[in-house]
């Protein structure tokens, strides 16, 4: 897992590389092409938060209405929901799940556009889409997800910063933005803030996530690592939901992680952190609007690839701190195979 975290920023270069780059966008400009009235993700595991992330692109880049299908709807009770005018995107690491290869079938039989999004691109679902995006990851060794997910997440950027242009050629400003995300994940890495903070947690019994708009697919993801590799209890929220009935748990003896953007996301976490102090719960903020693990100040929308960065080396150095082994999490497997 330390091995895989550390190849982060060179997974944004890579991605950002002409080739690479290129590819990606000819994908959007084909999908821009077509006009879709709105856009469908389906995705499972930590690939779901990455889709969480785009849904939210998708809608405040796009314009266009964006959500997360519920792949059992399909496989299960047999239900086909008109698709026809739909961009329908399935992410997947492994391209392995068979239900997220049969809502892609079933869209494409109603000929909806549809368009894969995985580090393999001779699995199953890469095949039952029309369009494919590799995020050439690379072998990843750990069975919890981590330069996967961060891969997905900038290459669905790319992609829907893409369609958004027409042409899927990025605005130049826009692309060198993006261009300094490798030195920037870097300097987040080097920093050992996180790993340092392990032993506070060590003895948790459980603890909360919690964050606003790009921020909360990070939320969720820090506590599925969390949850796979320690084993520990982690509930996410966004900060609005934590505010409607969950803070009523918070107190000194229930930590809180609060990913703390420096956008409109962030500014809407001031509330949710001063409530959170009248409870006097042991909250650490990580981001550049926070005061704990502050990262560099970049858009809102590119801070998810930053922002996880420390939450996975705290889930790695926690782990380790309550004698467990991160790479091989009990019961886990690489490839979850869902119907």
């Amino acid at each position: 897992m330390a091995a895989d975290i550390a190849e982060q920023p060179a997974g944004y270069a890579r991605l950002l590389e002409s080739d690479q780059a290129g590819a990606i966008a000819t994908v959007a400009a084909a999908v821009a092409r077509h006009q879709p009235r709105h856009v469908v993700f389906t995705a499972r595991g930590t690939s779901d938060h990455a889709a969480l992330y785009a849904a939210y692109l998708t809608e405040i880049r796009l314009g266009l209405p964006a959500g997360l299908a519920s792949p059992s709807a399909i496989t299960l009770f047999g239900a086909r929901p008109d698709l026809r005018h739909a961009l329908v995107i399935g992410v997947s690491q492994s391209g392995g799940s068979p239900d997220l290869a049969e809502v892609l079938q079933v869209a494409r039989a109603q000929r909806a556009l549809t368009l894969a999004v995985t580090n393999n691109p001779d699995s199953a679902l890469a095949q039952a889409a029309e369009f494919h995006v590799d995020i050439a990851a690379g072998h990843e060794r750990a069975v919890a997800a981590t330069k996967t997910y961060t891969a997905e997440l900038l290459a669905l950027l790319m992609l829907i910063e893409g369609i958004r242009c027409g042409d899927g050629r990025l605005p130049a400003a826009e692309r060198a933005a993006l261009d300094t995300l490798p030195g920037l994940a870097d300097e987040v890495l080097a920093d050992r803030a996180a790993t340092d903070l392990a032993p506070r947690y060590r003895f948790a019994a459980q603890l909360v996530t919690t964050g606003r708009g790009y921020a909360y697919p990070t939320a969720r993801e820090t506590a599925l690592k969390l949850m796979e590799t320690s084993y520990l209890p982690a509930l996410a929220f966004s900060g609005a939901d934590l505010l409607h009935g969950p803070l009523a748990m918070a107190d000194p003896d229930v930590p809180v992680l609060a990913v703390v953007g420096s956008g409109p996301g962030g500014a809407a976490m001031r509330e949710v952190l001063r409530r959170l102090g009248e409870r006097r719960a042991d909250v650490l903020t990580i981001g550049a609007g926070g005061t704990g693990i502050v990262l560099p100040r970049v858009d809102e929308r590119y801070a998810p690839m930053l922002d996880i960065l420390p939450a996975q080396r705290l889930a790695l150095a926690l782990a380790l701190a309550r004698g467990e082994d991160p790479d091989t999490p009990r019961g886990l497997a690489k490839v979850t195979a869902t119907r």
